[in-house]
């Protein structure tokens, strides 16, 4: 349908100051832009005149950080996303994804992040390979493709668990040379770079030269690092300090996902950690960074365990809990020391609340911290937790509420930030960041809060992320360019997701278009489904279709 948008204020994408155009969409393309009041439906032929008085105009938003790459094919309308006016993820992230893998790989990551994605019986889960993986995105019969334009990072940590295992240990040179292998294969498919979950198993136990050979493979086929590294609480700028290293030594561009500073020790020191990167960016290393508007993270309640008490696996994990002794050790190191997997910090019971189990037994506990939970069973609250994990198999997801508002602000205003939801899609309680992540960065932190311009904030959603991705025509509003473009109100647009009600779609959002086809329409959903997989392509770029 060739849809003429009249009126609308533009803001393009790359901060430059608004004016008014109206702007016609055709064949999936931006057609035309143009001063506003010039263009009429007769002389375009438009079948469609969409009066956008009032309203915004911008590029479509670019999460990317986002946990969607199952959901979108399982829950495939996508409200979640396209409500926010999403038109584009990055997938595959903290080291733990379902491509590529081999059967008991598959297997073991099913379980390993049911709480991110959950683990579907029925599902047909008919690819192995990256390439297939992207071709299922693009190629599922049933009722067309999926809703947003996906682009793809090979997860290290099921890349080493392919060759290694799920078990700690160093790799032998053969099985270095194995990972840099399948990574390059993965790069080829079209995977945009590599991400890696440093404090997930079992990408946590990969040593510094390890990651170094296949930052170099990632970075010669032109692709970026994007780690969630290996402590945001305790020596935390140490583990930014080592990925920083990584990019410069090895070339590889880095991109700093959900980049924050938390926990006590962290509150108010975000400027430590934008000095770092700052010098970094003078030397000329390629460094970005994403971040979400919110103060809790979310995680799995396992990823509170010692690494070393996650080692093998589910099955292996279970059996360390249900030890006697062996469990004593798991509570000496999260009660006391503090385990790598909590970022080097004890963990604080009150600031662990559940957001969602696997097993209906255990629904009662959702949007209680442990600490509620033990007062209630009148339990130690290690005991709670460690209950919890074997009931549930390691399925459980958690909100963690260890944030500050200071570095929240300080980072998201740094000129290499963009942003990311890191939003999970399941579980009965979720981050609200999954619904509202990007109209709370217009609504709140610009409009409200005056932290940035809206022509700034729109740069970092849009035109500064698509540079990252090297995307060929997306990012902006510009001739030529794909038709992902969201229509919406500046004196409305805000976030209604809440902890308390987090499935809530924004407010002040009326359209949205995915390669031209209207996803919102009126502030309604249209059941359309015209997203893409975005490979990275041989010159370098990414684009749709195959390479």
């Amino acid at each position: 349908m060739k849809t003429l948008i009249s009126n609308a204020t533009l803001v393009d994408g790359t901060g430059a100051e608004r004016r008014p155009a109206d702007i016609l969409l055709d064949g999936g393309v931006i057609a035309a832009i143009v001063d506003a009041g010039t263009l009429t439906a007769g002389e375009t032929g438009a079948d469609r005149v969409i009066d956008a008085t009032g309203l915004v105009l911008s590029p479509g938003f670019i999460d990317m950080h986002a946990h969607s790459d199952l959901q979108l094919l399982v829950n495939r309308e996508h409200y979640a996303k396209l409500s926010q006016g999403v038109t584009t993820e990055l997938l595959g992230q903290d080291g733990l994804s379902y491509a590529p893998v081999d059967d008991a790989t598959l297997a073991g990551v099913r379980e390993k992040i049911a709480a991110w994605n959950d683990n579907p019986a029925d599902f047909d889960w008919n690819w192995r390979t990256v390439g297939e993986y992207l071709d299922r995105l693009d190629t599922e019969e049933v009722g067309g493709r999926i809703a947003t334009n996906a682009a793809y990072l090979v997860p290290q940590g099921t890349v080493r668990a392919m060759v290694m295992g799920f078990a700690e240990g160093d790799p032998t040179p053969e099985q270095q040379q194995k990972m840099q292998d399948v990574i390059r294969t993965a790069m080829e498919d079209g995977a945009v770079g590599m991400s890696s979950g440093l404090t997930y198993t079992p990408g946590m136990y990969a040593q510094t030269e390890e990651l170094a050979g296949l930052c170099r493979t990632v970075g010669e086929l032109g692709g970026f690092y994007a780690p969630h590294h290996r402590s945001y609480g305790k020596g935390a700028l140490d583990a930014y300090a080592e990925m920083i290293g990584l990019s410069r030594d090895t070339g590889c561009a880095l991109h700093l996902s959900h980049a924050t500073m938390n926990f006590a020790e962290n509150k108010g020191r975000a400027g430590e950690l934008l000095d770092l990167i700052d010098e970094a960016l003078d030397q000329g290393v390629d460094i970005t960074l994403d971040t979400y508007p919110y103060l809790p993270g979310a995680t799995t309640l396992s990823a509170i365990l010692p690494s070393w008490a996650s080692s093998g696996g589910t099955d292996a994990t279970l059996a360390r809990l249900a030890d006697p002794e062996t469990r004593a050790r798991i509570r000496e190191a999260v009660e006391i020391y503090g385990s790598d997997g909590c970022h080097g910090v004890v963990a604080e019971w009150d600031t662990l609340e559940i957001s969602g189990v696997q097993n209906p037994a255990l629904a009662g506990y959702v949007g209680k911290t442990i600490r509620d939970i033990a007062a209630e069973t009148h339990q130690e609250p290690f005991d709670v937790f460690a209950d919890i994990l074997t009931e549930d198999r390691l399925g459980t997801g958690i909100l963690q509420h260890v944030g500050h508002e200071e570095n929240v602000q300080a980072i998201m205003k740094h000129r290499t930030h963009t942003g990311g939801s890191d939003g999970l899609l399941v579980g009965a309680k979720p981050h609200p960041r999954a619904w509202g992540t990007f109209p709370r960065y217009l609504g709140h932190y610009s409009r409200d809060l005056g932290l940035l311009g809206l022509e700034e904030m729109v740069h970092h959603l849009s035109g500064r992320p698509a540079a990252r991705l090297k995307l060929h025509n997306r990012g902006l509003v510009r001739e030529g360019y794909a038709a992902d473009v969201v229509l919406f109100d500046p004196e409305t647009i805000r976030d209604e997701a809440t902890f308390e009600n987090p499935r809530q779609a924004a407010s002040g959002v009326q359209y949205v278009f995915v390669n031209g086809t209207a996803a919102i329409d009126g502030g309604k959903a249209t059941g359309a489904r015209a997203g893409r997989a975005l490979r990275r392509s041989r010159d370098g770029l990414t684009r749709e279709g195959q390479q």
